[in-house]
């Protein structure tokens, strides 16, 4: 083998198409941006949110009804049934490496 073989590449490269219909939220936010670094750099922040809402959520101990929600967690922009539905569809573990 050679030395280039034996390299880990410690990156991702995604090429992927979202269509209005598939989220129109989403497609809205990212269409207020050139398509370049802009829009890249703003699709990697919505994904490390949302890695972020998913790992806060089970580690929640109280439940907080949402009409309480804004008061009671300013500094959170997370609705958590939101989150647990996309956890949920994501099948994300507590923390556990999947095989």
């Amino acid at each position: 083998m050679s030395t280039v073989d034996t390299k880990v590449d410690h990156s991702i490269r995604l090429l992927f198409e979202l269509s209005r219909d598939d989220n129109p939220r989403l497609f809205d936010d990212l269409m207020r941006f050139n398509k370049g670094p802009k829009r890249v750099n703003r699709l990697r922040f919505l994904a490390h949110e949302g890695l972020l809402a998913q790992q806060w959520l089970p580690g929640m101990t109280v439940a907080v009804p949402m009409a309480a929600a804004p008061k009671a967690l300013p500094h959170v922009g997370v609705d958590p049934a939101v989150a647990r539905q996309t956890g949920q569809a994501f099948e994300v573990s507590n923390g556990g490496a999947e095989d």
